[in-house]
């Protein structure tokens, strides 16, 4: 690879249960069989200090008040920033089950500020697509697993959905929505085509940030 070849940073977002972990995996698969360096990622990343706090969180073993756990959500991100970086610019492409738009959804969906959710996402590394799996949320209640984390409520993901949308014509420069009740095939075929077209083009640019 030639240098200065970097990898695409490209997001999976949307309501819970909408496919987002079935599609991320599929387009891992597809890429790595065409030879393209590809890692998968997803927030939040559990693992870390930070990660378990938020996983005990979302497991319902432990309450916190919603402003700090959007920071812990938004600080988890931000640890990995570093390796995120490192790895683009080696030349891998990173395909990520939820980012920083996620948790400006759930923390908005919840009453919080839409600005002061924002605003600790500001200068994180800018995905080059977010790949936004949108469907009616009483389609979503039939998929399984479905209600055993704490934000997996009927009304609650409506709510979402809505912020979801407003974000997704803020940024609609480089988010592609998609109706997440089609086909897992056709769904993939779609993310596919896209991704295969994005990946030259975001090669030679400089990576961005949100703003």
């Amino acid at each position: 690879m030639s240098a200065g070849k970097r990898g695409a940073l490209i997001i999976f977002e949307g309501c819970d249960r909408s496919g987002k972990t079935t599609q991320s995996r599929l387009l891992v698969e597809l890429l790595k069989s065409k030879g393209i360096p590809t890692l998968p990622m997803n927030f939040p990343e559990r693992s870390s200090s930070i990660g378990q706090v938020i996983n005990s969180y979302l497991t319902n073993s432990k309450d916190l008040p919603d402003e700090v756990i959007h920071l812990m959500f938004s600080a988890n991100r931000w640890e990995h920033m570093n390796q995120v970086r490192q790895k683009l610019l080696e030349g891998t492409t990173l395909v990520v089950d939820r980012y920083s738009f996620s948790g400006v959804a759930y923390s908005a969906a919840k009453g919080l500020d839409f600005d002061w959710c924002y605003a600790p996402e500001r200068g994180l590394i800018k995905p080059d697509a977010v790949f936004y799996l949108r469907a009616p949320s009483n389609d979503l209640t039939n998929r399984g697993q479905y209600g055993e984390e704490r934000y997996e409520k009927v009304e609650f993901q409506g709510r979402v959905a809505e912020v979801f949308d407003r974000i997704c014509s803020k940024e609609a420069s480089y988010f592609h929505k998609f109706d997440a009740t089609q086909s897992v095939e056709d769904l993939h075929a779609l993310i596919g085509r896209i991704t295969e077209e994005l990946l030259p083009k975001v090669a030679t640019q400089p990576l961005d940030t949100l703003s």
